[in-house]
């Protein structure tokens, strides 16, 4: 595994000064079950943490919300002090049990929150705090001013969004410059085309959660398991493959709480896709 370097995948600067290499890990499912409570081998979820810069990933994405504190308490223990790594987060979401997520926008929680994310995590400051939902129950610029002022205080760098709409981010905009979006994007779910082309061009960091999914497309036989066949792959690491080749600003974050499974999705960077194969997935996933 010494040829696997996330730096194949290309680089992108976060906020314009930032500079990441592109595929990144989502630190979810380090936690237990239900993206709750402590990992199940608590050992092997450190092992991989301790892994992630090794492989030349310094991007990770976590959440006050997972576990919730546990990823971020991982994290910790594992890497810090960070060096060079780009630790972001995220706040908005409260917990009350395993897969039960709430959105909480209070400005003095989400303040809150932030505070909190930056002792857990040991830091001075976060270089990048997300809002992981916009909460419907509360004023939306109520909550763009909580992380403006996070902003002016310098508990966060960068901020950014997940989950929204153009017309949402450019409500944002009014209160600070967003330098990332994270929503659900991959082979088989296009939902979120306008907001990256979107991102695209005012350079903003599309982070893509759930990269992997390739759906019915992987099934015996379909041009996914022919072109993975061709290159001696999964067809999870050609459907990342694909992410990757289908924007500049593009930043997937595969998560798992196994090394195994995170050398095989770093694998991916390797994976070359023709532009023919490229557009006989984009036809099959947009079909």
């Amino acid at each position: 595994m010494s040829d696997l370097n996330a730096a194949t995948s290309g680089t992108f600067r976060i906020g314009g000064e930032l500079e990441i290499n592109r595929l990144g890990f989502g630190a979810m499912r380090i936690t237990g079950k239900g993206i709750w409570g402590e990992p199940a081998d608590r050992k092997e979820a450190i092992r991989t943490l301790k892994r992630v810069p090794e492989l030349g990933i310094n991007f990770i994405d976590t959440a006050d919300s997972y576990g919730p504190d546990v990823s971020e308490e991982l994290i910790r223990e594992a890497l810090h002090p960070y060096g060079r790594i780009v630790v972001a987060t995220k706040g908005g979401l409260t917990r009350i049990g395993p897969d039960r997520w709430i959105p909480l926008g209070r400005s003095e929680y989400l303040i809150q929150q932030a505070y909190k994310s930056l002792r857990r995590l040991g830091v001075e400051q976060i270089d990048l705090w997300q809002l992981h939902r916009i909460d419907p129950k509360v004023p939306a610029a109520e909550q763009f001013d909580a992380i403006k002022s996070l902003i002016d205080a310098k508990v966060i760098r960068h901020a950014g969004l997940s989950e929204v709409s153009v017309a949402q981010i450019e409500e944002a905009s009014k209160y600070f410059k967003v330098a990332t979006v994270q929503n659900q994007y991959n082979l088989v779910d296009r939902k979120s085309e306008a907001v990256l082309e979107y991102s695209e061009k005012h350079g903003i960091g599309f982070i893509p959660w759930h990269p992997l999914a390739a759906g019915n497309l992987a099934r015996p036989g379909s041009v996914l398991d022919t072109i993975a066949k061709k290159h001696d792959a999964a067809p999870s690491q050609i459907a990342l493959a694909w992410v990757l080749k289908r924007s500049p600003v593009m930043l997937p974050i595969p998560g798992t709480s196994k090394v195994k499974h995170l050398e095989e999705n770093l694998a991916a960077v390797n994976i070359v896709l023709s532009d023919e194969d490229f557009a006989a997935l984009d036809a099959q996933g947009s079909a």
